[in-house]
């Protein structure tokens, strides 16, 4: 997941030099004069990657246009990564939430890149009310695992 503009725009540098590999790759196996199959087959993992970085790129692209739909009901181990879309939706620096949670940028940085990985629902509160929003924490969906939603 891209979190900060620097993020996207080094993933969007690393797409345009995927592009190039791709290209001097699928030219090296012209001219080898392979059937198709083999040349899809070794094609492949560039191409799923290149799939990979738009899906990111694009991601982060409809997160700054506040369009958090994917995150509208998910479940709690997704949480971390909602935080960060929320955020990012808000068009908040990582340095401005630190700011507001009055915490080092470090500590924001680093709990981002980890996803907020262990964090507690109180905490997940604070932050989400630094950024202006409130989450409610529903108990259950139909297949019994938690979500979670965001409001207001």
């Amino acid at each position: 997941m891209i979190r900060t503009e620097k993020e996207f725009k080094e993933t969007k540098k690393r797409l345009e030099e995927t592009q190039k590999v791709i290209d001097a790759q699928q030219n090296e196996l012209d001219k080898l004069n392979l059937p198709q199959v083999e040349k899809d087959k070794a094609m492949a993992p560039v191409l799923y990657f290149q799939e990979q970085l738009e899906d990111e790129l694009n991601q982060y692209e409809r997160i700054k246009q506040g369009n958090l739909e994917e995150f509208k009901h998910l479940e709690l181990e997704y949480l971390g990564k909602f935080l960060i879309a929320l955020r990012i939706s808000e068009g908040i620096s990582q340095r401005e939430l630190a700011n507001r949670l009055n915490v080092s940028e470090t500590l924001v940085s680093r709990d981002e890149k980890n996803e907020y990985y262990g964090i507690t629902t109180e905490r997940a509160r604070k932050i989400s009310e630094a950024l202006g929003k409130k989450i409610r924490f529903d108990a259950f969906d139909n297949t019994d695992r938690p979500l979670t939603t965001a409001i207001g």
